[in-house]
């Protein structure tokens, strides 16, 4: 494959790309709040030639542009990611993340008029919390998509690895108020509700897998000291390694709280306060295809995907397409780096460093999508791998 064509057909989209992430950066917005970002996407891609559809599945910030070569051949999906975080904006590097999966499109797309296929780019609101790719997966939107691939800015190059399943889980409890001083029999406690439900989630994390994280906050307590709480809620993310674990362990937190709400005589109510998270299913042989492309354009010192405890909505989509995951280093050689979710690695994310590597993995990402698209043998290896992945999980 001729990298030095990629790159060629890469240069006059580069400063486009530069600003539309400079862009999003000092615009930051939360999760199905991301109106500018979404519009700004849609802009790019429209001005080569995508059709676009915004506000898709009834999402308002999200967006799905198709690029049609009118011919035969595999569609190749990118996922654009643009939501902030409270406070320190884009300290996850959206930004960029979005703007490398929009130009890895684009610059697919100057190839599959001669060779045939499609080029996908789906727009993701809210990976941060509530995720879009839940309900991208959940709706259809990658029954038509062959391969998925994705990559996230970071403070060095990994492959795609692992992620861990999620459930967020709330329990609201109801009692009864009375004056605590003057009537405390006549009033039933909610907090103590809450409270025994935390002491025995504590007491199942010595029968849960080393792997396996509950962590929660209580969001109502009561309203005064001296009036019996009549309503108290908590909040819990459930997290582990596999989503068929992610049951069984969902199962006894719940019966944790049962358990508080029938010791103190309250009601207990169920609920869900975002979306659930499935574990990410890497596809190896996809991931070796690109870790190549990535050695072509100078990258090398890729390194294994270490054990992570984070969570993320791509793992809804790889249980329904091929997916890739990759991070890649945003931070000059020798310079001091900084972990995502922080205002330091958000500000690096406009310096020449990331702009080196967005353009380095915009074209190995873009190669890997025109070699699925050429080399049937390829694509097959691939959607072979994914086929005995999601079985050994039914």
């Amino acid at each position: 494959m001729d990298t030095k064509k990629f790159f060629e057909l890469y240069e006059p989209l580069h400063e486009e790309l530069a600003t539309l992430s400079k862009y999003i950066c000092e615009n930051p917005e939360l999760g199905h709040q991301e109106f500018k970002a979404c519009a700004a996407h849609a802009e790019l891609l429209k001005k080569h030639g995508f059709d676009v559809e915004v506000g898709y599945l009834g999402l308002p910030t999200a967006f799905r542009a198709t690029y049609d070569s009118g011919k035969p051949g595999p569609t190749i999906c990118y996922l654009a990611e643009y939501d902030a975080l409270p406070e320190i904006g884009h300290g996850c590097g959206h930004n960029i993340l979005g703007t490398v999966s929009t130009g890895s499109g684009i610059l697919l797309s100057k190839f599959v008029d001669e060779v045939g296929g499609r080029v996908v780019i789906g727009g993701t609101p809210a990976e941060e919390t509530s995720g879009g790719k839940v309900t991208f997966a959940e709706n259809g939107a990658f029954d038509d998509i062959d391969a998925v691939l994705i990559s996230h800015p970071m403070d060095e190059d990994l492959e795609s690895g692992t992620s861990l399943a999620l459930e967020p889980l709330q329990f609201t409890f109801l009692g009864k108020p009375s004056h605590a001083a003057a009537a405390p029999e006549q009033g039933i406690n909610a907090l103590d509700a809450c409270l025994a439900t935390f002491h025995n989630i504590n007491a199942l994390r010595e029968h849960v897998k080393d792997t396996t994280r509950i962590h929660g906050i209580v969001k109502e307590g009561g309203l005064a000291a001296n009036i019996v709480p009549e309503r108290a809620v908590a909040q819990f993310y459930v997290r582990t390694t596999k989503k068929a674990y992610l049951k069984e362990v969902v199962e006894k937190v719940i019966n944790c709280a049962k358990a508080g709400a029938l010791a103190a005589g309250a009601k207990l109510e169920i609920s869900h306060f975002e979306l659930g998270y499935d574990d990410l299913l890497t596809n190896t042989t996809l991931q070796e295809r690109l870790s190549k492309n990535l050695n072509e354009v100078g990258i090398t010192n890729i390194k294994k995907a270490h054990a992570i405890s984070g969570s993320s909505d791509v793992g809804n989509v790889s249980y329904v397409c091929p997916t890739v995951h990759n991070d890649y280093n945003i931070f000059a050689e020798g310079e001091q780096t900084y972990p995502p979710h922080t205002r330091e690695f958000r500000d690096a994310t406009l310096r020449p460093a990331a702009l080196e590597a967005m353009r380095k993995n915009v074209v190995a990402q873009a190669m890997t999508g025109l070699n699925l698209i050429l080399e049937p043998e390829l694509l097959n290896a691939v959607k072979s791998e994914f086929q005995q992945a999601t079985a050994d999980t039914k």
